[in-house]
């Protein structure tokens, strides 16, 4: 188990994201990794290792158990499988009777396709995570787990799984040194029991945690000042004339010795004038030193690969069966839907709404057989149009939300994009057919439309279809475009540019000759043909006129929508064509798109050499200019001092209550859950307090509380600013919040 230590920007997470294969394939990479004699294209790595990333990216509706579950079964049991029939046969010949609960916990992780395993219990428990198991995840609209409980669920959903190399990237962040050393504690074990390959990079570790480690890689600037036994390491630096107080950490002394401003106080050799040492130098003696060198035998020396386990690597881009892994999505996504059922029945409700509201516009009593009363039936069909084709906008809002966890779990090759986009489709078929039928059964023989029951079920089915691609061309926009503000934009923009081709608002015989092909672009188009095709050439239409041409006619000539009634199945097919098109394209960019960036300035060597030799030449010219240190102090400081008045904050008896979820009122817990408990304390000018605790100890629900910041819950008890009750109008002025996230 290898420590990774470094100050932040030396290059950690882009090492990790190297050894791991999950580098960003747009950079240029140099050099060879292998993994048992294997070079990165002889198998996958991405499914072979776990990268453990420094940001908590989950679904925030799902809880933490339905995380590890999903993440357990998407990444599939390995050779745990063929292990225990090994195992069975050797005990078998040797006449040995397993102890039972060992037995039944490795005959459970053995199976597959599980949708709760032991696997999970076992994780949540050595991870702390068994007290909110079935709490959602959260974010920043719903109240969900603590900062140091999501950090330790990004570990467990990647060491959940069966791979043996794993990488981790700060995973101490919001975390307690006592919870840190617990897990490190776990991971120790792990490495050492099943021989498995660790290498974690943690950014101040406590002495106790740090002595857990066998080996150390130090890092600064891009490159390895040391790397070899934890044991060594004192050694190495006091052989370049450093050396560790007693009472100093390991991790922090090897940290601070890198710097320029703190390396001077650790100089030991006091007959000799200390001068910077710069990391290059320490990589130069480090070569020199023997640990180097028996690193460098032991890497000239080639890994046999027939030494190689055949289950040591994987050679499948996806650890389950094509259809295991729809299966999983599938059920995923149909939770998401359930839990997300409010927004679905609301927008449903909304539409029952306006659907009456339009009946009364539109009621039949007002309403007759000419040309003039024709209009109002041909606006009430387009704005059904309309309505149908705007509800779908919420999907996407929902799309974009869970995008961020889409990228990673498509990176890490739990599954295809296809297993994420199919049950997208087919699960939003319900609430399609259900939107249509509302407002269709609501409308239709309110406001008068044509009596025939087969046009009754032909508008239903056309309305239907209107929906789902609707739903699907959101899905695709909030894809391809992803930053939320900008697809909510774009999104509107295509809905006036399909209103407006789609012969209803301008009629088709009035567009421009140079814009015309854009009617045959428009979905919308297609729908106004066949909801006007299946009204006007019914029956009580053909009553025929002067010109020698029926009513029905009559209206469609004058929208220039005067087709044959065989254009309703064109309409019908047009509508399915753009649907799969659009579906199609979801899956493509789902595929082919990468991950937004994070915000990272990436320049080139050219320029960086420039602004380098630019910041040497200043720092020469500012070192000439600068007086001496006793000059500066014989000047009279002048110091400025800011207006405000000090304030005293005290809180005596602070409760919070919030409701207890469902899942947990059923096992028995009481109504109200309590997270504070007679909190009583002050805060005083000129005095800095520290508030301490474990993770998940209330320590950000409190400062919540006391800022005025909680919507939810209940809260009980006295806060008082300057000795008068708190009144958040004026608390908000004056008060500053950084938060945690």
């Amino acid at each position: 188990m290898t420590l990774l230590l470094g100050p932040p920007g030396c290059g950690k997470t882009t090492l990790l994201q190297a050894l791991s294969g999950k580098l960003n394939p747009s950079l240029k990479v140099t050099g060879e990794i292998s993994y048992n004699g294997y070079k990165f294209t002889e198998f996958v790595p991405q499914n072979t290792s776990a990268y453990i990333s420094q940001y908590d990216l989950h679904i925030s509706e799902m809880t933490v158990r339905e995380t590890l579950d999903f993440s357990a079964r998407c990444q599939g049991i390995g050779d745990r499988a063929d292990m225990l029939k090994e195992i069975s046969r050797r005990e078998k010949q040797s006449g040995i009777v397993p102890e039972p609960d060992i037995d039944t916990y490795m005959k459970a992780i053995s199976v597959e396709g599980l949708k709760g395993t032991l696997q999970t219990d076992y994780i949540l428990k050595i991870l702390g995570l068994d007290i909110c198991a079935d709490t959602i995840v959260g974010d920043a609209m719903n109240r969900g787990i603590s900062g140091g409980q999501k950090r330790r669920l990004t570990t467990g959903e990647m060491i959940i799984g069966p791979n043996k190399a794993l990488f981790m990237d700060e995973i101490s962040t919001g975390l307690d040194s006592s919870t840190t050393f617990q897990i490190v504690t776990c991971l120790q074990q792990l490495t050492h029991i099943t021989e498995a390959t660790l290498l974690v990079s943690l950014l101040q570790p406590a002495p106790e945690t740090f002595d857990l480690f066998d080996d150390i890689i130090l890092m600064a600037e891009g490159k390895v000042v040391y790397q070899g036994p934890r044991s060594s390491v004192q050694e190495f630096f006091e052989h370049c004339g450093f050396r560790c107080p007693k009472r100093k950490g390991v991790a922090d002394f090897l940290q601070e010795l890198l710097s320029e401003r703190d390396q001077t106080q650790y100089w030991y050799r006091k007959d000799q004038p200390h001068s910077f040492v710069s990391v290059d130098n320490f990589i130069v003696a480090f070569k020199k030193f023997q640990a180097a060198q028996k690193l460098n035998e032991e890497l000239c020396t080639p890994f046999n690969k027939r030494e190689s386990h055949k289950s040591a690597l994987s050679f499948n881009m996806y650890s389950m069966g094509k259809w295991e892994l729809l299966k999983t999505c599938m059920a995923r996504e149909w939770l998401l839907m359930k839990r997300n059922s409010f927004v679905h029945i609301f927008k449903s409700s909304q539409l029952v709404v306006i659907a009456l509201i339009t009946m009364t516009i539109f009621i039949r009593t007002r309403m007759k057989l000419d040309l003039v009363h024709a209009s109002y039936y041909q606006g009430s069909l387009f704005y059904a149009l309309i309505r149908l084709m705007t509800t779908g906008i919420t999907e996407l809002a929902l799309t974009v939300s869970r995008l961020s966890v889409f990228y990673k779990q498509r990176d890490f090759y739990f599954y295809p994009a296809w297993a994420y986009s199919i049950p997208a489709a087919i699960l939003k078929i319900p609430f399609s057919l259900m939107d249509a039928f509302l407002w269709t059964a609501l409308t239709y023989y309110v406001i008068g439309y044509s009596p025939e029951p087969e046009r009754f079920f032909r508008l239903l089915f056309l309305l239907f279809l209107v929906h789902q691609m609707a739903i699907s061309l959101f899905r695709l926009i909030a894809s391809v475009v992803r930053d939320p503000p900008f697809a909510a934009n774009f999104s509107l923009f295509t809905l006036l540019v399909i209103f407006l081709f789609s012969g209803f608002i301008i009629p088709r015989p009035l567009l421009p000759a140079w814009v015309k092909w854009g009617f045959w672009l428009s979905p919308l188009a297609y729908s106004e043909i066949g909801v006007a095709v299946n009204e006007f050439l019914a029956p009580r239409w053909q009553q025929v006129s002067s010109s020698n041409a029926t009513l029905g006619q009559q209206v469609l000539e004058k929208r220039g929508l005067n087709f044959s009634d065989y254009y309703y199945w064109i309409s019908v097919g047009a509508l399915i064509g753009f649907w799969m098109i659009f579906n199609i394209g979801f899956t493509f960019a789902l595929s082919l798109l990468k991950p937004p960036g994070s915000s990272r300035a990436i320049i080139s060597h050219e320029r960086f050499s420039y602004l380098k030799a630019k910041e040497d030449l200043s720092d020469t010219a500012l070192q000439k200019e600068l007086p001496s240190v006793d000059s500066l102090t014989e000047r009279k400081v002048k110091e400025m001092v800011l207006p405000f008045k000090p304030i005293t904050i005290s809180f005596k008896n602070v409760q919070y209550f919030v409701d207890t979820p469902k899942k947990l009122r059923e096992q028995g817990y009481p109504q109200r859950l309590q997270l504070l408990q007679d909190i009583t304390g002050a805060f005083r000018p000129g005095v800095l307090t520290a508030l301490m605790g474990v993770s998940g100890a209330g320590k950000t629900t409190l400062m919540d509380v006391l800022s005025g910041r909680k919507t939810g819950g209940y809260i009980e008890g006295d806060i008082r600013i300057g000795g008068y009750p708190k009144v958040q109008e004026t608390y908000a002025r004056i008060s500053a919040y950084c938060e945690q996230t």
